[in-house]
């Protein structure tokens, strides 16, 4: 039975760590313990299914390097953590369901902050276009921020009872709309006031209803949507003016997220102020941590005489406090005026009609709080029937080219660069007038209280 000489190992085994083996000898049904030498018959292991149980029982025992014996490898949690962060928000929706610590993490307030600086500092200049006037079956349209080419859509998941919504602001990603309403006061008077607010993050697919006003009486109310970064909490403000004569100065007060909850804010007033109006419909900027209202006030004098005075209303959402700007010193261009921005800095655009056509001037805060440093940018030749829309994040002016004196869809939108003053059309099509925000993914009102899914 001897044959040819064995090799030192086999099947990764070394023949001569096998001291003792069972096996079975020619066709016999009983067994017996032999030791195997290191020159031994292959044909007589090879023949045996037992032989092969026993190489594979001892590769099994047989211990492993380290790195092999790890049934797991477990990445630290900060670099589980910053992978996570860098991640689109739809992947990381679908991650909470990995397991509960995921959850956890992705739904705690610090990765949302995180998060949140991480697509700062990457944003794609997307913006959100919807109507003026936005009735329940309208969408809101993403686009691309140079172009305006549609990206996506969303629907507006929750109705109002007017019918009339207006978009009060967008700060990253996370979006304001106000409900605009008629109301008989208790005179039978009919006044204007935004009673139902909604924010809304169409990325997670979550909005809230925000509580009701704790102001006495909403007339002629003004909102404002901002993003307090200190504390990465968002405000929205509500400016009403009292309905009683003589004009009493405006009642204030302010919702934040993360109390969920309204709060009267004491506004600093001028004492011989008559009359005041706010004189801009559009979404009013948010820049350098401030909100701000353009207004139109008449005050009384030492005699007789009253005095027409042009102010902007800045609100500080660290302090919350109120204080007045003053306007660039431009006693031209009176035939209209809108606060907007530019490249974040707080900007005023004027217009002047002209024989031919119409002039916008615009202006812009160098430095912000400091009078002397409006400066003016450009004063853009536009067609009499134009309606100013805003400035694009990186500083086109979009307007509307009106074909008549009422909106059509022969209209056109146009973006025109402040420098050269070239014009480039655009694909957008809307009968109403857009207002325009920027947007962008957030995780904003994931963790929140009284979240509504859909």
């Amino acid at each position: 039975m001897i044959g040819a000489t064995a090799p030192a190992t086999y099947a990764g085994v070394s023949m001569s760590e096998v001291a003792t083996l069972e096996v079975g000898v020619g066709g016999f049904d009983h067994w017996r313990h032999c030791p195997v030498p290191k020159c031994c018959s292959l044909s007589l292991s090879l023949a045996s299914p037992l032989f092969w149980w026993k190489i594979s029982q001892m590769k099994e025992a047989r211990p492993q390097p380290p790195i092999l014996r790890q049934k797991k490898n477990h990445l630290p949690d900060d670099i589980v953590l910053d992978i996570l962060a860098r991640l689109p928000v739809k992947s990381l929706l679908r991650f909470r369901c990995v397991r509960k610590s995921w959850y956890s993490r992705i739904t705690n307030p610090n990765f949302i902050s995180t998060h949140l600086d991480m697509f700062l500092c990457h944003n794609q200049g997307y913006v959100i276009r919807v109507p003026t006037i936005n009735l329940d079956n309208q969408d809101l349209k993403v686009a691309c921020d140079r172009t305006f080419d549609g990206i996506s859509e969303f629907k507006i998941p929750f109705s109002f009872q007017s019918g009339l919504a207006f978009l009060v602001g967008s700060c990253n990603g996370l979006l304001c709309f106000g409900d605009f309403r008629l109301q008989d006061s208790l005179i039978n008077n009919v006044f204007f006031g935004f009673n139902d607010v909604y924010l809304w993050n169409p990325s997670i697919r979550k909005f809230k209803k925000l509580p009701d006003t704790c102001l006495s009486q909403l007339h002629l109310a003004k909102l404002g949507f901002a993003h307090h970064s200190q504390k990465n909490d968002y405000k929205v403000v509500r400016i009403s003016r009292p309905f009683t004569q003589p004009m009493p100065p405006p009642e204030a007060e302010v919702y934040t997220l993360s109390s969920d909850s309204w709060k009267r804010v004491g506004i600093s007033w001028r004492p011989n102020v008559v009359f005041y109006k706010f004189s801009c419909v559009k979404p009013f900027p948010f820049v350098s941590g401030h909100l701000h209202w353009m207004l139109d006030m008449i005050e009384e004098g030492g005699g007789q005489e009253k005095r027409y005075i042009e102010m902007i209303l800045s609100f500080d959402v660290n302090s919350e406090k109120f204080k007045e700007l003053p306007l660039p010193d431009d006693h031209s261009f009176k035939d209209g005026k809108c606060l907007t921005s530019v490249k974040e800095k707080l900007a005023l655009a004027k217009f002047e009609q002209q024989p031919h056509g119409m002039l916008c001037c615009v202006w812009v805060m160098r430095e912000y709080g400091v009078c002397e440093s409006w400066n003016k940018l450009c004063v853009v030749p536009v067609q009499t029937h134009t309606c100013f829309i805003g400035f694009t994040k990186y500083g086109s002016l979009l307007i509307q080219k009106k074909s008549q004196a009422i909106c059509s869809l022969e209209d056109k939108y146009v973006l025109i660069d402040p420098k050269t003053l070239y014009e480039k059309e655009t694909s957008i099509q809307a009968i109403h007038p857009l207002v325009i925000a920027t947007y962008m993914e957030n995780l904003a009102l994931l963790d929140g209280a009284n979240v509504i899914s859909y």
